[in-house]
Protein backbone atom coordinates (compact mmCIF):
# COMPACT_ATOMS: atom_id res chain seq x y z
CA UNK A 1 0.00 0.00 0.00
CA UNK A 2 2.76 2.59 1.08
CA UNK A 3 3.95 2.06 -2.54
CA UNK A 4 1.31 2.96 -4.65
CA UNK A 5 0.88 5.53 -2.12
CA UNK A 6 4.47 6.89 -2.91
CA UNK A 7 3.81 6.28 -6.68
CA UNK A 8 0.44 8.53 -6.77
CA UNK A 9 2.80 11.54 -4.47
CA UNK A 10 5.22 11.42 -6.95
CA UNK A 11 2.79 11.87 -9.84
CA UNK A 12 0.92 14.93 -7.45
CA UNK A 13 4.81 16.23 -7.70
CA UNK A 14 4.74 15.79 -11.48
CA UNK A 15 1.69 17.64 -11.70
CA UNK A 16 2.77 20.52 -9.44
CA UNK A 17 6.23 20.18 -11.39
CA UNK A 18 4.23 20.57 -14.93
CA UNK A 19 2.28 23.34 -13.99
CA UNK A 20 5.14 25.35 -12.64
CA UNK A 21 6.48 25.66 -16.19
CA UNK A 22 3.66 28.14 -16.35
CA UNK A 23 4.16 29.72 -12.95
CA UNK A 24 8.17 29.97 -13.99
CA UNK A 25 7.71 32.18 -17.22
CA UNK A 26 5.21 34.61 -15.75
CA UNK A 27 7.67 34.72 -12.72
CA UNK A 28 10.88 35.49 -15.16
CA UNK A 29 8.68 38.64 -16.29
CA UNK A 30 9.76 40.11 -13.07
CA UNK A 31 12.80 38.20 -11.65
CA UNK A 32 16.26 37.12 -12.80
CA UNK A 33 16.30 33.08 -12.81
CA UNK A 34 18.34 33.43 -9.56
CA UNK A 35 16.35 35.83 -7.71
CA UNK A 36 13.42 33.00 -8.59
CA UNK A 37 15.12 30.15 -7.20
CA UNK A 38 16.94 32.09 -4.19
CA UNK A 39 13.41 32.63 -3.16
CA UNK A 40 11.67 29.79 -3.73
CA UNK A 41 13.88 28.07 -1.74
CA UNK A 42 13.68 30.52 0.80
CA UNK A 43 9.81 29.92 0.65
CA UNK A 44 10.21 26.22 1.00
CA UNK A 45 12.55 26.13 3.87
CA UNK A 46 10.99 28.72 5.93
CA UNK A 47 7.33 27.34 5.58
CA UNK A 48 8.98 23.87 6.27
CA UNK A 49 10.69 25.04 9.53
CA UNK A 50 7.29 26.88 10.50
CA UNK A 51 5.30 23.83 10.11
CA UNK A 52 7.82 21.58 11.75
CA UNK A 53 9.73 23.26 14.43
CA UNK A 54 9.25 20.06 16.75
CA UNK A 55 11.17 18.16 14.79
CA UNK A 56 14.17 20.38 14.39
CA UNK A 57 15.28 18.69 18.02
CA UNK A 58 15.42 15.44 16.08
CA UNK A 59 18.33 16.83 14.21
CA UNK A 60 21.98 15.27 14.01
CA UNK A 61 25.11 15.96 12.46
CA UNK A 62 24.02 12.84 9.79
CA UNK A 63 21.07 14.32 8.40
CA UNK A 64 22.18 17.69 8.34
CA UNK A 65 25.44 16.64 6.41
CA UNK A 66 22.99 14.48 4.05
CA UNK A 67 20.98 17.42 3.83
CA UNK A 68 23.31 19.93 3.20
CA UNK A 69 24.76 17.19 0.02
CA UNK A 70 21.68 17.38 -1.32
CA UNK A 71 20.50 20.89 -0.99
CA UNK A 72 23.74 21.56 -3.29
CA UNK A 73 23.24 18.99 -5.78
CA UNK A 74 19.56 20.23 -5.83
CA UNK A 75 21.25 24.37 -6.33
CA UNK A 76 23.62 23.18 -8.80
CA UNK A 77 21.04 21.23 -10.82
CA UNK A 78 18.57 24.48 -10.91
CA UNK A 79 21.82 26.49 -12.12
CA UNK A 80 22.63 24.66 -14.67
CA UNK A 81 18.85 24.36 -16.33
CA UNK A 82 18.84 28.15 -16.47
CA UNK A 83 21.98 28.81 -17.12
CA UNK A 84 21.74 26.21 -19.82
CA UNK A 85 18.49 27.86 -20.71
CA UNK A 86 20.20 31.33 -21.79
CA UNK A 87 21.51 28.95 -24.81
CA UNK A 88 19.47 26.98 -26.10
CA UNK A 89 15.82 26.55 -26.76
CA UNK A 90 13.22 25.71 -24.14
CA UNK A 91 12.44 22.03 -25.67
CA UNK A 92 16.16 20.88 -25.73
CA UNK A 93 16.21 22.05 -22.02
CA UNK A 94 13.58 20.20 -21.50
CA UNK A 95 14.46 16.71 -23.17
CA UNK A 96 18.12 17.26 -22.07
CA UNK A 97 16.83 17.26 -18.39
CA UNK A 98 14.73 14.75 -18.53
CA UNK A 99 17.72 12.24 -19.48
CA UNK A 100 18.18 12.41 -15.98
CA UNK A 101 15.78 9.14 -16.32
CA UNK A 102 18.01 7.09 -18.06
CA UNK A 103 21.30 7.91 -15.97
CA UNK A 104 19.75 7.13 -12.54
CA UNK A 105 19.78 3.33 -12.61
CA UNK A 106 23.52 3.19 -14.07
CA UNK A 107 24.62 5.39 -10.66
CA UNK A 108 23.70 2.91 -8.85
CA UNK A 109 25.06 0.15 -10.60
CA UNK A 110 28.48 1.98 -11.63
CA UNK A 111 29.07 3.06 -7.71
CA UNK A 112 27.27 0.63 -5.83
CA UNK A 113 26.80 -2.11 -8.06
CA UNK A 114 23.58 -2.39 -7.76
CA UNK A 115 21.23 -4.65 -10.35
CA UNK A 116 19.70 -3.06 -13.22
CA UNK A 117 15.69 -4.05 -13.56
CA UNK A 118 15.71 -4.34 -17.38
CA UNK A 119 12.22 -3.71 -17.32
CA UNK A 120 12.74 -0.48 -15.39
CA UNK A 121 15.81 0.23 -17.92
CA UNK A 122 13.45 -0.38 -20.88
CA UNK A 123 10.70 2.05 -19.31
CA UNK A 124 13.35 4.60 -18.70
CA UNK A 125 14.51 4.72 -22.15
CA UNK A 126 10.84 5.16 -23.47
CA UNK A 127 10.67 7.61 -21.27
CA UNK A 128 13.03 9.77 -22.41
CA UNK A 129 11.58 8.84 -25.87
CA UNK A 130 8.25 10.15 -24.91
CA UNK A 131 9.96 13.37 -23.52
CA UNK A 132 11.97 13.92 -26.53
CA UNK A 133 8.56 13.58 -28.64
CA UNK A 134 6.88 16.10 -26.17
CA UNK A 135 9.56 18.60 -26.27
CA UNK A 136 12.19 18.62 -29.50
CA UNK A 137 10.68 21.08 -31.75
CA UNK A 138 13.84 21.63 -33.60
CA UNK A 139 17.00 20.03 -35.53
CA UNK A 140 19.31 18.56 -32.95
CA UNK A 141 22.77 20.87 -33.01
CA UNK A 142 24.39 20.56 -29.61
CA UNK A 143 25.88 24.08 -28.45
CA UNK A 144 26.84 24.88 -24.93
CA UNK A 145 23.39 25.24 -23.57
CA UNK A 146 23.15 21.81 -24.53
CA UNK A 147 26.01 21.00 -22.95
CA UNK A 148 24.96 22.28 -19.71
CA UNK A 149 21.63 21.09 -19.88
CA UNK A 150 23.05 17.91 -19.89
CA UNK A 151 25.41 18.42 -17.61
CA UNK A 152 21.85 19.62 -15.06
CA UNK A 153 20.60 16.00 -15.88
CA UNK A 154 23.08 14.54 -14.60
CA UNK A 155 23.10 16.31 -11.21
CA UNK A 156 19.37 15.48 -11.02
CA UNK A 157 20.02 12.00 -11.43
CA UNK A 158 22.23 11.93 -8.49
CA UNK A 159 19.85 13.82 -6.53
CA UNK A 160 17.33 11.49 -7.23
CA UNK A 161 19.45 8.95 -6.43
CA UNK A 162 20.60 9.63 -3.43
CA UNK A 163 17.25 11.13 -2.35
CA UNK A 164 16.55 7.30 -2.64
CA UNK A 165 19.43 6.20 -0.49
CA UNK A 166 19.27 8.45 2.43
CA UNK A 167 15.58 8.57 3.48
CA UNK A 168 15.92 4.85 3.39
CA UNK A 169 17.29 5.64 6.88
CA UNK A 170 16.27 9.25 7.88
CA UNK A 171 13.51 11.34 8.20
CA UNK A 172 12.13 12.95 4.86
CA UNK A 173 10.86 15.59 5.94
CA UNK A 174 13.52 17.01 7.84
CA UNK A 175 16.33 16.15 4.80
CA UNK A 176 13.75 18.55 3.24
CA UNK A 177 13.58 20.90 5.24
CA UNK A 178 17.67 21.04 5.58
CA UNK A 179 18.06 20.91 1.56
CA UNK A 180 15.76 23.31 1.09
CA UNK A 181 17.40 25.79 3.20
CA UNK A 182 20.93 24.67 2.10
CA UNK A 183 19.54 25.58 -1.49
CA UNK A 184 18.27 28.89 -0.53
CA UNK A 185 21.56 30.09 1.51
CA UNK A 186 23.25 29.33 -1.70
CA UNK A 187 21.25 31.05 -3.33
CA UNK A 188 20.98 33.87 -1.36
CA UNK A 189 24.96 34.24 -1.41
CA UNK A 190 24.98 33.53 -5.54
CA UNK A 191 21.91 36.92 -6.27
CA UNK A 192 24.15 38.94 -3.77
CA UNK A 193 27.21 38.50 -5.50
CA UNK A 194 25.84 39.34 -8.80
CA UNK A 195 24.22 42.18 -6.85
CA UNK A 196 21.08 41.47 -7.53
CA UNK A 197 19.67 41.89 -4.04
CA UNK A 198 17.19 44.63 -5.51
CA UNK A 199 13.75 42.67 -6.02
CA UNK A 200 9.70 43.70 -7.46
CA UNK A 201 7.73 43.27 -3.97
CA UNK A 202 4.15 43.96 -5.90
CA UNK A 203 1.60 41.18 -5.73
CA UNK A 204 1.85 40.49 -9.71
CA UNK A 205 5.66 39.81 -9.08
CA UNK A 206 4.93 37.73 -5.80
CA UNK A 207 2.43 35.69 -6.68
CA UNK A 208 3.69 33.33 -9.01
CA UNK A 209 7.18 32.99 -7.52
CA UNK A 210 5.28 32.27 -4.15
CA UNK A 211 3.44 29.43 -6.04
CA UNK A 212 6.43 27.92 -6.99
CA UNK A 213 8.11 28.30 -3.29
CA UNK A 214 4.51 26.67 -2.08
CA UNK A 215 3.97 24.31 -4.29
CA UNK A 216 6.81 23.58 -6.93
CA UNK A 217 9.26 23.49 -3.92
CA UNK A 218 7.97 23.12 -0.54
CA UNK A 219 4.88 20.45 -1.49
CA UNK A 220 6.46 18.67 -4.04
CA UNK A 221 9.98 18.09 -2.91
CA UNK A 222 8.51 17.08 0.48
CA UNK A 223 6.30 14.90 -1.59
CA UNK A 224 8.99 13.27 -3.58
CA UNK A 225 11.09 13.05 -0.55
CA UNK A 226 8.56 10.83 1.20
CA UNK A 227 7.57 8.97 -1.62
CA UNK A 228 11.32 7.52 -2.48
CA UNK A 229 11.28 6.08 0.85
CA UNK A 230 9.20 3.07 -0.71
CA UNK A 231 10.02 3.19 -4.69
CA UNK A 232 12.92 2.40 -6.55
CA UNK A 233 14.94 5.51 -7.51
CA UNK A 234 14.67 4.34 -11.40
CA UNK A 235 11.09 3.90 -11.00
CA UNK A 236 10.98 7.32 -9.16
CA UNK A 237 12.34 9.27 -11.96
CA UNK A 238 10.11 7.33 -14.81
CA UNK A 239 7.39 8.78 -12.48
CA UNK A 240 8.51 12.11 -12.30
CA UNK A 241 9.38 12.20 -16.11
CA UNK A 242 5.73 13.11 -16.53
CA UNK A 243 6.02 16.66 -15.67
CA UNK A 244 6.98 17.09 -19.18
CA UNK A 245 3.24 15.01 -19.67
CA UNK A 246 1.54 17.87 -17.21
CA UNK A 247 3.75 20.79 -18.53
CA UNK A 248 2.09 19.96 -21.56
CA UNK A 249 -1.19 19.91 -20.64
CA UNK A 250 -1.36 22.86 -18.35
CA UNK A 251 0.36 24.41 -21.63
CA UNK A 252 -2.22 23.86 -23.50
CA UNK A 253 -4.86 24.75 -20.91
CA UNK A 254 -3.55 27.79 -19.39
CA UNK A 255 -1.08 29.42 -22.77
CA UNK A 256 -3.44 27.33 -25.22
CA UNK A 257 -0.19 25.23 -26.69
CA UNK A 258 -1.67 23.59 -29.98
CA UNK A 259 -1.58 19.92 -29.75
CA UNK A 260 -0.07 17.86 -31.93
CA UNK A 261 0.37 14.26 -33.26
CA UNK A 262 3.83 13.96 -31.78
CA UNK A 263 3.09 15.52 -28.70
CA UNK A 264 0.04 13.01 -28.16
CA UNK A 265 2.36 9.82 -29.35
CA UNK A 266 5.31 11.27 -26.66
CA UNK A 267 2.07 11.11 -24.15
CA UNK A 268 1.48 8.06 -24.97
CA UNK A 269 4.96 6.32 -24.85
CA UNK A 270 6.04 8.10 -21.44
CA UNK A 271 2.25 5.92 -20.12
CA UNK A 272 3.70 3.06 -21.31
CA UNK A 273 7.00 2.94 -19.85
CA UNK A 274 5.10 3.57 -16.72
CA UNK A 275 3.10 0.49 -16.88
CA UNK A 276 5.73 -0.95 -18.07
CA UNK A 277 8.11 -0.13 -14.99
CA UNK A 278 4.80 -0.85 -12.77
CA UNK A 279 3.55 -4.29 -14.32
CA UNK A 280 6.10 -5.85 -16.14
CA UNK A 281 3.40 -6.58 -18.44
CA UNK A 282 2.82 -9.92 -15.82
CA UNK A 283 6.50 -10.95 -16.79
CA UNK A 284 7.88 -10.79 -13.66
CA UNK A 285 8.98 -14.09 -13.31
CA UNK A 286 11.07 -13.66 -16.52
CA UNK A 287 13.12 -10.99 -15.27
CA UNK A 288 16.61 -11.60 -15.44
CA UNK A 289 19.02 -9.18 -13.56
CA UNK A 290 21.96 -7.63 -15.04
CA UNK A 291 25.24 -7.18 -12.98
CA UNK A 292 25.70 -7.96 -9.60
CA UNK A 293 23.84 -8.08 -6.91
Amino acid sequence: MKKYLGEIALLITAIIWGSGFVASAVALDHYSPYQMMAIRFLVGGVILSAFFFKKLKQLNRRIVLKGIFLGTILYIAFALQTVGLQFTTPSKNAFLTAVNVVIVPFIGYVLYKKRLDRFELVGAFLAMTGVGLLSLQDSFKINIGDTLSLLCAIAFAFHIFYTAKYVKNEDPILLTLIQLLTAAVIGIIVVIFKGEGTMAIDGEALLPVLYLGIFSTTIAFLLQTSAQKYISETKAAIFLSTESLFGMIFSVIILNEIVTTKMVLGAVIILFAIILSETKLGLTKLKVPLGNS
